[in-house]
């Protein structure tokens, strides 16, 4: 191991093990330091609330904080790039999500890693953690479902979407789609091109591919356009070895390998392994070709490899280059609007809206005050003039920056409305540019 990366775990296990274990704590949101505060939040007196809820069951959203509670549940078969590693193995991770819905939304979340619901094999028993993550429902205003391994995933998720009346949401397939599609229509719109008439492919026939290509067909990509490659090569009717998820794609094409597939292609997206993509590979791509390079920590193609061979715009699922698909940009707001409208669902045009959320953020005047946090958050973009113009939209900035603070309050607002206007609403919102700002406020970030 080489000094840097000695440093960097030598810090990451200090950070988590220094001064007390972990990286969350709850905190009361209610005073307890008289007898009669103790006799409010205890014995005698919380009695009434649990009364008034036996009597109506819709007062557990008045008197408790349900309202505000996600759970972020796995079963660690899937962990970031990690793979099978377990619950225990992975409660560090669903410990940093549960960080990020704190910081970034004011969410309190609790992570869940369970066990018991493996089969024999070790990997996910869908039925088992079906039937543990039902009963959760009376304790909680949403489920995070993640790092949840493919095919279970979308066992998984539907079902609970049915069988729940909170909304569930695997992020590990959706949020690298919401992000992506942001990036996606930006970078076609520099380019001059539309999703309905692009030829995409994607890299990548687990959970996040398959998640990211249904998904951009909604947002009106069709399905004739695409072609997707696993490890074994390009999805075709002529596969016998196909699960039904990878069947939906299937075509009929005399392409068999990943450099067949992309050639004249408009749009690659690479939810795959490192180096997948070569420069003849990007050459041979339709004129203004677009990257999305997903794999981590290294991608399928470095961006200036991308750039050499014609790419118009690529993005990477890492911060240390422009355009990072980086999914802290969709879960926060997305659950802040669902919750904030007491959604029973997050369903597709929630989805869609958080995209097209995203995209207008670039698109629009940024103001001075964000400028100047975000210069000072990154400063090497700024020196290369990332946020420069009064229309900050352009190859290197087609997705919104994790600390642009306009993203969560924005993100909420789309997703509330949409809520709201799709059915799935149960609280209504009158003035949404107010409540806009009430979010901002929320988390500390007015601009």
């Amino acid at each position: 191991m080489s000094d840097n990366k000695q440093s960097l775990a030598e810090k990451a296990l200090e950070y988590h093990s220094s001064p007390v274990p972990g990286k969350l704590k709850i905190v009361p949101t209610k005073p307890c330091v008289t007898q009669q505060d103790l006799s409010l939040a205890y014995t005698p007196g919380v009695a009434v609330p649990c009364l008034e809820i036996k009597k109506n069951k819709a007062d557990v959203w008045k008197y408790t904080n349900r309202s505000n509670t996600v759970a972020v549940v796995s079963d660690g078969t899937a962990v970031l790039g990690l793979g099978n590693i377990g619950p225990e193995a992975g409660m560090p991770v669903m410990e940093g999500k549960a960080v990020l819905f704190k910081t970034f939304a004011d969410i309190d979340a609790i992570p869940l890693c369970l066990g018991s619901v493996h089969g024999a094999d070790g990997r996910t028993d869908a039925d088992k953690l079906i039937e543990a993550v039902k009963p959760l429902e009376p304790s909680f205003g949403g489920i995070n479902l993640e790092d949840i391994g493919a095919p279970a995933c979308f066992k998984v998720e539907q079902t609970l979407k049915k069988a729940m009346g909170i909304p569930v949401f695997h992020d590990d397939q959706h949020g690298t789609a919401i992000i992506s599609l942001a990036g996606i229509l930006n970078a076609l719109k520099l380019v001059g091109k539309k999703i309905e008439e692009c030829r995409f492919v994607m890299n990548g026939a687990g959970a996040a591919g398959i998640a990211c290509a249904e998904y951009y067909i909604s947002a009106g990509a069709k399905r004739e356009n695409f072609l997707l490659c696993d490890s074994k090569g390009v999805i075709s009717k002529s596969r016998t070895d196909l699960n039904p998820e990878k069947a939906r794609f299937a075509q009929e094409t005399d392409c068999r390998t990943l450099a067949d597939a992309i050639k004249g292609a408009d749009v690659f997206m690479g939810v795959s392994v490192a180096k997948a993509l070569t420069r003849e590979m990007v050459a041979s791509m339709a004129p203004g070709a677009v990257v999305f390079a997903m794999a981590n920590p290294e991608p399928e193609i470095f961006p200036d490899e991308a750039l050499a061979a014609g790419a118009a715009v690529v993005g990477t699922g890492r911060s240390d280059f422009p355009n990072q698909v980086n999914n802290v940009l969709g879960f926060p707001g997305i659950f802040r609007g669902a919750l904030d409208v007491r959604a029973t669902d997050i369903n597709e045009a929630m989805k869609l809206a958080a995209s097209h959320a995203l995209a207008e953020i670039v698109c629009e005047p940024m103001p001075e005050s964000i400028r100047g946090i975000l210069c000072e958050a990154y400063p090497e973009d700024a020196k290369n003039g990332m946020f420069d113009g009064e229309i900050p939209l352009k190859n290197t900035l087609v997705i919104p920056k994790p600390f642009d603070f306009r993203v969560v309050p924005r993100v909420a607002k789309y997703v509330a409305k949409t809520a709201m206007e799709s059915g799935v609403a149960q609280i209504t919102i009158d003035d949404l540019d107010a409540y806009e700002k009430s979010v901002a406020a929320r988390i500390g970030k007015e601009f």
